[in-house]
Parts: C-alpha cells; sequence; structure tokens
C-alpha cells in the first residue's frame, strides 16, 4: 500500500541540497521496492522515488555552487515522493534548457541509466542495438541517443501505437514481442546485435545470448522476467559475449556524481536542442501516487510517468 503522512523535514548534510520537490519521476524500481522486492541502500530512505525536479531549499556548509531558489533536478537513492528531499550536490544538475519542471522530473534517471550503460559498453557508428520496452522512458530515451551515436536501432513494444511510437523517435526497426521477436531480430541482424539494452532478465536470457554478435554485449538492467535463468556458457564463449548487469541506484556518490557530469555535458545539449525529444507525460498528483503505480503496472503508458506536488 502507498500512504499519504506527514514526516520531517530532512535536514541536508554539509554536502548535500535540500530541494523543495516540484515533482517526481515514476520508475519500475519504485514498484519493485513497494512489493518488498528492492530494498533501498543503507542509511537511504525508505520513502520511494529515484529522481526529482524542484528548487534549491537550502544548502550544506561545504556547498558554493548552488544558491536558494535555483532550478535542479537531482539523481537520488531514495526519497523522491516527497515535498522535500536532500541529495549529494554533486548529485544535483540545472534542468535540461527549455525543460520545464514538470518535464524534467522524468529526464536524469532513465538518461543516467542509459548513458552509463551504452558508454561502458562503448556502443558505436554502425553497431546494432536492440531495446524492449522501447515506448517506455527508458526505452524512448534509449531509442533517441543510441541514434546520436550513429547505431541501428531495433526496438521492441506490446501495441501497434507503441511501435509507431518508436518508428517516430528514430527506431530502424520496431518489433512486436506478443510474436516471434528473436526470429525477427535475427531476420535484421544476420551477424548480430552487439549491445542489447535488457530490462527482462531471466526470461530473455537464452534468446539474448544467442542473438548477440561477435563480442557483443548483453545488459541486464531489469527483472521484469524473473531473476534465475541457465546460461548457456558454450553459446556466449562462442561469440566471446559479455554479460554484464547493473544497478544505477547502488552505485556511490562519486560515481553518480561523475554521470550527472557527464549528463551535462554531452546529454543535456542534445535536449536543448531537440535531438533527443521529450517523452509524452501522464501526471498524477503525489496523493494519487498509487493510481500512478497502476498505470505503469498496466503496460499501457506510452512516455514517462510523473507525480506532481501541485496537480
Amino acid at each position: 500500500m502507498l500512504e499519504l503522512r506527514d514526516v520531517e523535514t530532512p535536514s541536508p548534510g554539509p554536502n548535500e541540497v535540500l530541494i523543495k520537490v516540484a515533482a517526481a519521476g515514476v520508475n519500475r524500481a519504485d514498484l519493485m521496492q513497494r512489493q518488498g522486492h528492492y530494498k533501498p541502500p543503507p542509511g537511504v530512505s525508505s520513502i520511494l522515488g529515484l529522481e526529482v525536479s524542484g528548487t534549491v531549499a537550502s544548502v550544506g556548509e561545504r556547498v558554493s555552487n548552488w544558491a536558494i531558489d535555483d532550478a535542479c533536478v537531482a539523481l537520488i537513492a531514495g526519497g523522491g515522493y516527497a515535498e522535500y528531499v536532500a541529495a549529494p550536490s554533486g548529485q544535483v544538475v540545472p534542468p535540461p534548457l527549455g525543460v520545464e519542471l514538470l518535464a524534467a522530473a522524468g529526464v536524469i534517471e532513465v538518461a543516467a541509466t542509459v548513458y552509463s550503460n551504452i558508454e561502458l559498453i562503448g556502443l558505436a557508428d554502425r553497431d546494432l542495438f536492440l531495446v524492449h520496452g522501447g515506448a517506455g522512458g527508458i526505452g524512448s530515451f534509449a531509442i533517441q541517443y543510441a541514434k546520436t551515436l550513429g547505431a541501428t536501432v531495433i526496438a521492441t513494444a506490446g501495441s501497434e501505437d507503441k511501435l509507431n511510437y518508436c518508428r517516430s523517435i528514430g527506431a530502424d526497426h520496431a518489433i512486436s514481442y506478443r510474436d516471434d521477436w528473436p526470429a525477427a531480430v535475427r531476420g535484421i541482424a544476420v551477424d548480430g546485435v552487439h549491445m542489447i539494452l535488457d530490462n527482462m532478465g531471466a526470461k530473455y536470457l537464452a534468446d539474448h545470448v544467442q542473438l548477440l554478435a561477435t563480442e557483443g554485449a548483453l545488459v541486464i538492467i531489469g527483472m521484469q522476467g524473473g531473476r534465475s535463468a541457465t546460461l548457456d556458457l558454450l553459446a556466449l564463449m562462442g561469440r566471446r559475449g559479455l554479460v554484464t548487469s547493473n544497478s544505477l541506484r547502488a552505485r556511490t556518490v562519486e560515481e553518480k556524481t561523475a554521470i550527472c557530469r557527464g549528463l551535462v555535458q554531452d546529454v543535456w545539449p542534445l535536449i536543448a536542442d531537440d535531438t533527443i525529444k521529450q517523452p509524452p507525460l501522464t501526471v498524477f498528483p503525489f496523493a494519487k501516487a498509487a493510481a500512478a503505480h497502476a498505470r505503469l503496472e498496466s503496460g499501457e503508458n506510452i512516455g514517462k510517468i510523473i507525480l506532481s506536488v501541485t496537480r
């Protein structure tokens, strides 16, 4: 259950910024935490929420680069579904130029996830890139960012409207996961896929290994399809493939600070000039967080779900 209640306003530490929250992004990690499957790291608030937008309310004694009322977005490990949240100053950045605070609440977590993993693998011009859930927050950003690097993008989705949306934002190929999507991918990627960004986990593991190109990489960022499966090591070795997994939430403050710095330098300009377009928004008031979760769980949403303090 999700309940709206009063809690004590957090106080920023010496290297933290206290943010008056305007809006918070809703992510699948929030659903998992609500269900008891994804505990926050030690010392982190048990309140849900991994990304917020808002204005600076106060700063810690060692913070010199932020002033009261500055607009900002923050990548956080928890606490975002609240009127105030404290965040390490390195994980607080200005919103992309031209993006209003409501929309900005849904930018940083998906951007950080996609950017950090694509940087890790080194996706390059003419590589083949596969992402599932192309009409969601992660998928819609991944399609567009991979295209800026010159990759050929294959996206999956579950309805014709979603497939059309994937094509409209740059997907070279859009495939229904309700059909034989592995066969469709093989028909496109005759020599295999160079990078797969995988939110499904166990359910697709065997197919993904078979779809990898020589020295291709499978990057697992979610477990919507389960957490345990059998890995065919011979098939993986035959491709000299890489299987890796990643949790942005568990990274250190230093690592997240470096990622946020990279976003401002490399990604925010692409959003500002509309190279990467903002997805459709579905907005709920904070008091309707349960309805927001139900919407995300339904699989019907296109784009990003946002909780707004003012609506």
